[in-house]
């Protein structure tokens, strides 16, 4: 006798890859498909944090990979250079060294690999550079996920509920970021 159907479990696979999408576009999907399937909330959260650990399981090594690459090519040094550039010009908004509140903000507005990167520049080791990058990611999903099932409950249309929820998450950033220039730019 099996404790869950083996039906059961091609559903939670599905979703499972869903939220493996690296862009985002896979939350809203996957909640959706989730809700249509049965999936209770507590068990999408539980993939999704699932998906978060196979992300540092396998991002991890690729980014030690090209920083043990970075020391040994002077084209890959340059570029390394150019990324760290880069990134102190982003966290320069922060402070000097991010503390591990604003290393979670980063995670939650760009994604975990970014979180985890600016957590590796700040000092963190794997454990709690990836505790701070799935932090922040979690946190997005909860926004994305809540975000996604109201408006779906309004609209009663998966496609339109996907279509406002990505033009929101992509729109949304830059319109914030126009906002905050626009408003510096009246200051000086």
């Amino acid at each position: 006798m099996t404790l869950i159907s083996s039906d059961y479990l091609i559903k939670l696979w599905d979703v499972f890859f869903l939220f493996t999408v690296p862009i985002g576009g896979g939350i809203p999907a996957g909640v959706l498909l989730a809700k249509s399937r049965g999936i209770d909330w507590q068990t999408m959260t539980v993939l999704y944090f699932i998906s978060d650990l196979l992300l540092a399981l396998l991002f991890e090594p690729m980014m030690m990979l090209f920083i043990w690459a970075c020391s040994r090519s002077t084209f890959l040094m340059n570029l390394s250079d150019h990324v760290k550039q880069a990134t102190a010009r982003t966290l320069s908004g922060y402070g000097a060294t991010p503390g591990p509140f604003m290393l979670v903000v980063i995670s939650f507005g760009v994604d975990p690999m970014t979180g985890r990167a600016a957590a590796q520049a700040a000092g963190h080791n794997f454990f709690s550079g990836w505790a701070i990058a799935i932090m922040g990611d979690m946190i997005f999903f909860a926004v994305l996920a809540i975000s996604t099932l109201c408006l779906n409950s309004i609209l009663g249309d998966g496609t339109w509920t996907m279509i406002i929820i990505m033009g929101a998450m992509f729109g949304i950033p830059p319109l914030i970021r126009r906002f905050k220039d626009s408003r510096n730019h009246l200051k000086t």
